[in-house]
């Protein structure tokens, strides 16, 4: 065959409609499986392949001509309270990140909360499927291990952002808090410190998998082995986030860091009741920094991106009718980006002496 194959080439040797080979070719459930599946495979023979400007053609004339009855996505959350999320800017910049991405791409984003009175979760499914929503965004959830999450997960299309629920696995979208601590140990020694301290609670650590200490201990094997300082990891049962006052005054007080890496409400208020003053004392440098361009310098998490993410890809699979949990799930990581502040200021390199010059 001469020229790209079409649809209607397609079509023309099956022996049916080009509706249906387009339905087929999008694996629209409106098609038998065995149709869907004898379609495709005779496409992918006759070496049909989709054309990427017409589908961004399509694409753009649905973003300038948005439908007027825009279809809904569900934004799933599960923490102790129906919006007690929003405190948290991390989760409060995945809902703005996902709500903005939703309607430039022709959709609504609807909040629901399984902790209503009586909504268990296949009750959850249940509504959605009865309204027409095929599309679903989990955030929010709390920390929790047991049973999986219990949808009817075959009519939908789903991606998690971050970690929680870990079951059913699925496409999921978070920080990259190993690549943000990274930067974080990079942007220290290149500003001339050494001596560099990692501080956090537990917990955090773990929610994450251990991704901020693999990402600064991975760092700390290209420092000299006499610099390199213990991860201050504290318990915190009660989640009040705050370094003990007494563990950190001795951490600091044995080892010496040049500077601290951490989130200023585990570290900052202690620090002041110490009288030690940033960055007279010890340099800062801030994980998840909330303002740039000021006095302190860190790392900004992109959090809003995190949610755009997890609606281009949740869209992606609506626009494809993917449906039911993956077979390989894949994780998309967002990394952050880095701003100068007055907490870590420049240290001058130290000079080799005459006997070190060859």
């Amino acid at each position: 065959m001469n020229g790209r194959v079409t649809m209607g080439d397609v079509a023309k040797r099956a022996g049916v409609h080009v509706t249906t080979v387009s339905l087929a070719l999008r694996n629209h459930p409106s098609l038998p499986p065995a149709t869907r599946g004898r379609l495709q495979r005779l496409a992918a023979k006759m070496g049909y392949a989709p054309d990427p400007a017409l589908s961004a053609l399509v694409a753009y004339r649905h973003r300038v001509h948005p439908r007027k009855d825009r279809p809904t996505l569900a934004y799933v959350t599960h923490w102790d309270t129906c919006w007690g999320w929003k405190e948290h800017a991390a989760h409060r910049m995945f809902f703005e990140g996902a709500t903005e991405k939703a309607a430039l791409l022709g959709y609504q984003l609807e909040h629901f909360w399984l902790g209503e009175r009586g909504l268990v979760p296949r009750r959850l499914s249940d509504i959605l499927q009865s309204r027409g929503i095929t599309g679903v965004v989990l955030a929010s959830h709390r920390r929790e291990t047991g049973r999986p999450l219990d949808f009817d997960w075959a009519r939908f299309s789903a991606v998690k952002i971050d970690f929680f629920p870990h079951e059913p696995a699925m496409h999921h979208v978070t920080n990259d808090q190993r690549a943000v601590v990274q930067l974080a140990v990079r942007r220290a020694r290149a500003a001339g410190y050494r001596r560099l301290g990692l501080v956090m609670p537990r917990w955090w650590d773990e929610i994450v998998d251990l991704a901020w200490s693999a990402g600064f201990l991975a760092e700390q094997q290209a420092l000299p082995a006499r610099t390199r300082i213990p991860v201050l990891s504290f318990p915190d049962p009660g989640r009040q986030n705050l370094v003990p006052r007494l563990l950190l005054e001795q951490w600091f007080r044995r080892h010496r860091p040049e500077v601290i890496i951490s989130f200023a409400p585990f570290v900052l208020p202690q620090l002041a009741a110490l009288d030690l003053v940033v960055p007279r004392d010890v340099a800062y440098v801030d994980t998840f920094l909330m303002e740039t361009g000021g006095r302190m310098a860190g790392v900004r998490q992109n959090c809003d991106r995190v949610g755009e993410l997890a609606v281009e890809i949740l869209v992606g699979q609506l626009h494809q009718n993917v449906l039911g949990l993956p077979a390989i799930p894949t994780a998309t990581f967002v990394e952050g980006t880095w701003f100068d502040g007055e907490s870590l200021p420049s240290r001058p390199l130290p000079v080799a002496s005459p006997q070190a010059v060859g």
